[in-house]
């Protein structure tokens, strides 16, 4: 029984990286930018066609497409944000979530038509397949893999938003920009990176997640839920909140699915419930 669940929680921790990955830029782009994006999702699937695209056709490896998958992603959301959504920062959050739903279905139609309804297949290399036994577990590589790629991410957004020139920028941008344009800051191309960045993420994670979350053209709409369950759980902003919570949303998934397959797919709204019943600004709150 120990082995069950120390399986499980392992499964949930990966899982719950992936949630992270894609999540993190839009807790910042809601949190730091005052954004609401809902078409977020969009850029994690565009990032996984991307990475399918280089792998199939252009013969990529795995580990290539990754990066390039994250880059790719990062310059079209430039292209959005600047011809699109920079428009919206001053109008109201209803305006922001009509345009961004609209914009969502635009994207699955377009995805539907060029690649078709079906889900995209991936084949990893054969070092991240299998599995390796530790501490006594039999531990899936590729999830190992996902939970390094997960923390290494998370050291280096915290890193960029503390203590970085660029992340200075970024929290004075956010908390009084008439005064940071005053200061010399650029907050038109402050905010355009930093949004950059987190779609960037999100079509990293969207690409690390073809195995496990699968691809096809309604994977926006599909795990929205779980990218607004863990940013309103964790706090806006936040990004040890964000890691948190995705954390937990994924280890209670997995165990809910696991445990209780006829009511596993509920847990988490069950659990999202409590948590921001007992904690409504979110686990953890973004720094002043």
């Amino acid at each position: 029984m120990l082995g069950i669940l120390l399986g499980v929680l392992f499964d949930g921790l990966a899982y719950g990286m992936l949630l992270f990955l894609i999540s993190i830029g839009l807790s910042v782009t809601m949190g730091l930018m005052g954004f609401v994006n809902l078409a977020h999702g969009v850029f994690a699937m565009f990032g996984g066609y991307v990475a399918v695209v280089l792998m199939q056709h252009a013969d990529w490896p795995f580990l290539a497409s990754l990066p390039a998958a994250f880059v790719a992603v990062a310059v079209a959301s430039i292209v959005v944000e600047r011809l699109l959504y920079r428009h919206l920062y001053r109008r109201s959050q209803l305006d922001q979530v009509l345009f961004t739903i609209g914009l969502t279905f635009m994207a699955i139609a377009a995805i539907t038509y060029i690649f078709g309804p079906s889900q995209q297949p991936v084949r990893l290399p054969a070092f991240l397949q299998g599995q390796m036994r530790l501490l006594g577990l039999d531990i899936g590589i590729y999830r190992l893999f996902l939970i390094g790629v997960g923390l290494l991410v998370m050291l280096g957004v915290v890193f960029g938003i503390e203590r970085t020139r660029f992340g200075a920028r970024v929290r004075a941008a956010v908390d009084n920009p008439v005064m940071a344009v005053g200061l010399g800051i650029p907050v038109g191309v402050v905010f355009a990176a930093t949004f950059a960045i987190g779609s960037g993420l999100a079509g990293l994670g969207g690409a690390l997640g073809i195995q496990i979350l699968g691809l096809d053209p309604a994977f926006p709409l599909k795990f929205l839920v779980f990218f607004l369950i863990v940013v309103s759980v964790g706090g806006l902003g936040s990004i040890g909140g964000t890691l948190l919570a995705a954390c937990i949303v994924g280890i209670c998934d997995v165990a809910g699915k696991y445990f209780l397959p006829e009511i596993g797919a509920f847990i988490i709204y069950a659990v999202m419930v409590a948590l921001l019943m007992w904690r409504p600004q979110g686990l953890l709150r973004k720094r002043a």
